[in-house]
């Protein structure tokens, strides 16, 4: 676009005197709707939250094509004035596609159920299951798999029974009890950040697996700024090394969770682990040398150096015999 067309468009805006905005002429009206709301329910109209985004749609229903545009109003306001689009979150696709709605709540309950069947006892089976039922949790809400591997161990925390989930775009989520299936939220994320706590008091796997069958309280000190960073869902390895600082790929999000649902997960075999009461330390008994144990190596170095003293000269015999045979098959291979 040339710079005289810009000016022309720029002209065409509309000033918002209380805000200090520039709004586009044909959005005026929606985005005066929906700042003129934000004033009374003593919110925010940019930047506006998702939260806020979808109660206003909730409280103003109108038809499907109306609502997109009110959408598209509020959303090029906030990215011409350089903020993250509050329309483009899970919340307010619900509020606009109630189809789409029902079918991830439907996902939802069944993503909830197979968390409650993961193990959270065992070595490494315990380790597994509760990384993925926190993960299914999150999966449970909508949250797109991208959002789900960019979360960090800030994002989540308790308010009262309820987990609430923060993502970078700042959609929060709220995960209550399921009372039906009796699925608590919060509790499968307090198992996982157990072990995240664990393991920032004894990193290693030695002692993790010996936690995980015979659990022991941990004190979970709040986090510093560099554990507060961390990833909250991390790979696991075979052999149960998990590590703090690599996220997962939303690819590997999107696998485990289609595995759980098809019933197709890996099955983690709980393998035996020794109890720590029963790990002595062996004491080596002392060792009494032969008097003539160092005379005896001493004759035994020199015997072996006078019996391989020619072999140099076997090693030469050897070498020229090697390139004589060479000379006589590349004289083969010039007379063909």
């Amino acid at each position: 676009m040339t710079s005289s067309g810009r000016e022309d468009i720029r002209r065409n805006d509309v000033h918002d005197a209380d805000l200090g905005l520039l709004i586009p002429v044909r959005y005026r009206h929606d985005w005066a709707l929906f700042a003129d709301w934000c004033a009374a329910a003593d919110r925010s109209p940019i930047p506006a939250s998702p939260d806020t985004l979808a109660l206003f749609l909730g409280e103003h229903p109108a038809a499907a094509a109306t609502q997109r545009r009110r959408l598209s109003a509020i959303n090029t306001v906030h990215t011409d004035h350089g903020y993250p689009p509050p329309g483009r979150t899970e919340t307010v696709r619900r509020h606009l596609d109630t189809t789409r709605a029902s079918r991830l709540d439907r996902l939802g309950q069944l993503l909830l159920q197979r968390a409650t069947e993961l193990p959270t006892l065992g070595w490494p089976s315990g380790l597994f299951g509760r990384r993925d039922a926190l993960l299914l949790v999150l999966a449970a809400t909508g949250m797109s798999f991208t959002d789900i591997t960019r979360l960090r161990r800030r994002d989540l925390r308790h308010d009262g029974n309820t987990l609430v989930a923060t993502t970078q775009s700042g959609e929060r989520f709220r995960l209550e009890p399921d009372l039906e299936i009796r699925c608590d939220p919060a509790a499968i994320y307090q198992r996982w950040a157990e072990i995240q706590a664990f393991l920032d008091q004894y990193p290693g796997t030695h002692l993790l697996r010996h936690h995980l069958t015979d659990p022991v309280d941990v004190v979970a000190d709040p986090l510093d700024a560099e554990q507060a960073r961390q990833p909250l869902l991390c790979p696991i390895d075979r052999w149960g090394h998990l590590p703090h600082a690599q996220p997962m790929t939303p690819q590997s999000v999107s696998t485990l969770v289609r595995a759980h649902l098809t019933g197709r997960a890996p099955v983690r075999k709980v393998l035996p682990v020794p109890r720590q009461n029963d790990v002595e330390a062996r004491i080596e008994s002392d060792i009494v040398l032969d008097p003539d144990y160092y005379d005896r190596g001493v004759n035994a170095r020199r015997r072996d150096h006078e019996a391989l003293a020619d072999l140099t000269d076997v090693f030469d015999k050897i070498e020229h015999r090697a390139d004589a045979l060479l000379d006589e098959l590349m004289a083969v291979l010039e007379g063909m």
